[in-house]
């Protein structure tokens, strides 16, 4: 009887390349496809997993879990890892282990397998993820064990096997994507001192590509959450399917990033993530509106380690569970309007207006609108400066 293993399958070089791998290995391959909002035809990639060898195929649509129990708290945390990503990837991988357990558990499978690299976080995230959700289940990761010491190698293993795909030697780029953005390397991105080609780009249009003029747009908040694009409601997943369109026909969310990676080895990827910055910029206004000097300062170091967490792989730890329910508790009130400035690569947040704003016009203004009392100053000087006065 042969033994069963549950493949994350995407579709790509790698996993297509395991599938046949696995196989000729007396495994039977049982290949799962996650619907994140990669906007791909899932059902023709099962079908090719079918033709290489996989003995069954699952495909779930996991868009609407993705973005509320995922992409929505990432956001209330305000959360980047190194100030330049957005975690896309990342926030997918437990998502994807979590539904790859369900599926071993239906099959009666015994074994889990990934196409992450040795040197990657994905193995990180993907395996601690089903450790924590079931330790018995042995994970197998060819791409740690394998003959290939190359992704050439790999594309002309599969010309030779006759395997299909979308990658070629001129083009041979790793791409990982989902609705909250899309993350790129391999290829010429391995040179940290070249530009990426523009070809490496996927949603996004170069800056002089870009309309002329700039779009101005308002983006609605409630309790944190993005609700409304000029005053019109969306539901959370096509808020951000119309703001990644949005945003990348102006040349918005492109990040070039020598990042470190959580193996301790410094990593070039290239990411995209329009509606991801969008919203970003526009949050953390209405925070800088909202939130009280000692809230918000304390806050920052929160989501810094809020985003760490997402990136090493723990997103289901209990340092992240409890920091959970801080970070709720900082969003009752981040309700009110933004207006943003897109044009030729940049987000710019020209206004903000909450009902719960701290800033009151008749204490910061010059004018003869002026309440506050600067005589009052001076006493508050002398006192602040007491412990340093000789």
């Amino acid at each position: 009887m042969k033994k069963k293993v549950v493949l994350a399958y995407s579709g790509g070089l790698d996993t297509s390349c395991i599938v046949l791998w696995l196989a000729e290995r007396g495994f039977e391959v049982v290949a799962f496809l996650a619907d994140l909002g990669q906007q791909e035809d899932l059902k023709k990639l099962g079908e090719r997993a079918k033709k290489i060898g996989a003995a069954k195929v699952y495909i779930k649509d996991l868009k609407e879990e993705f973005v509320q129990d995922f992409i929505l708290p990432a956001i209330k945390a305000n959360a980047v890892y190194e100030n330049k990503y957005l975690l896309a990837t990342a926030l997918g991988r437990p998502l994807i282990a979590k539904y790859l357990v369900e599926v071993a558990h239906k099959e009666k499978a015994k074994y889990i397998a990934h196409g992450c690299t040795g040197k990657g976080n994905d193995q990180v995230r993907i395996e601690l993820t089903a450790n924590i959700l079931d330790k018995n289940l042995e994970i197998i990761a060819p791409v740690r064990e394998w003959e290939f010491k190359s992704r050439e190698q790999e594309i002309e293993f599969a010309r030779k096997r006759k395997i299909p795909l979308d990658v070629t030697r001129k083009k041979p780029y790793s791409l990982d994507k989902n609705i909250w953005g899309v993350s790129i390397e391999c290829g010429a991105l391995e040179n940290p001192y070249k530009e990426p080609p523009q070809d490496a780009y996927q949603i996004t249009r170069a800056p002089q590509d870009c309309p002329a003029k700039p779009k101005y747009i308002v983006l609605g908040f409630e309790k944190g959450v993005p609700v409304s694009i000029d005053a019109k409601k969306y539901r959370t997943q096509d808020l951000i399917s119309r703001l990644n369109k949005l945003g990348g026909m102006h040349g918005v969310g492109r990040s070039d990033v020598v990042e470190n990676r959580l193996v301790g080895i410094k990593s070039r990827e290239v990411y995209e993530a329009p509606a991801g910055w969008i919203i970003h910029t526009a949050h953390k206004e209405l925070e800088a509106l909202v939130l009280d000097r000692e809230l918000a300062h304390f806050k920052q170091g929160i989501d810094t380690k809020y985003g760490e967490l997402i990136y090493y792989g723990l997103w289901y730890s209990p340092l992240k569970k409890a920091l959970d329910g801080f970070i709720h508790q900082t969003q009752k009130r981040i309700t009110g309007q933004v207006r943003l400035k897109l044009y030729k690569g940049s987000c710019i947040c020209v206004g903000r207006k909450s009902p719960y704003s701290l800033y009151k016009e008749e204490l910061a203004t010059y004018t003869e609108k002026d309440k506050f009392d600067q005589k009052l100053a001076e006493g508050f000087i002398k006192l602040w400066g007491m412990p340093y006065k000789s």
